[in-house]
């Protein structure tokens, strides 16, 4: 299988996780677990479904902290997506409903674009990973 993009909408109780063929934007699926280890370690139990994966965490450096981090330290392929690579997304679906996680995962945050920035790991001491 190809590169798989796992495109992630932190927010505070909940993160949302859609996987994207990086080369067709084909959605693989798409899981919504608790922001707590409990739910990272779901998630990431889910990814591994995809062998060649990397990680877009939309604002890594804000609510998506904790996962961009825990992650990192499991060796994980992570970049963040800033808030304002989604904007667009956002302002076109204002007029017909709300966003829905799926829709910026799959598209903005499965490019690799100049605004991506790849995360620094920070330090990881205080997280747990399992085995």
């Amino acid at each position: 299988m190809s590169l798989v993009v796992l495109g992630v909408d932190p927010h505070k109780q909940s993160h949302t996780a859609t996987a994207l063929a990086a080369g067709s934007h084909q959605q693989l699926g798409s899981l919504r677990v608790p922001a707590s280890t409990t739910g990272y370690a779901q998630l990431l139990g889910w990814a591994r479904q995809f062998p060649q994966r990397r990680w877009a965490i939309q604002n890594a450096r804000g609510l998506g902290c904790h996962l961009t981090q825990w992650l990192l330290a499991g060796g994980e392929i992570v970049q963040d997506v800033p808030t304002t690579a989604t904007a667009r997304v956002r302002e076109l679906s204002r007029g017909r409903g709300r966003k829905t996680p799926s829709m910026s995962s799959l598209k903005e945050r499965g490019r690799s674009s100049p605004s991506t920035r790849v995360p620094v790991r920070e330090d990881v001491v205080a997280l747990s990973f399992p085995s």
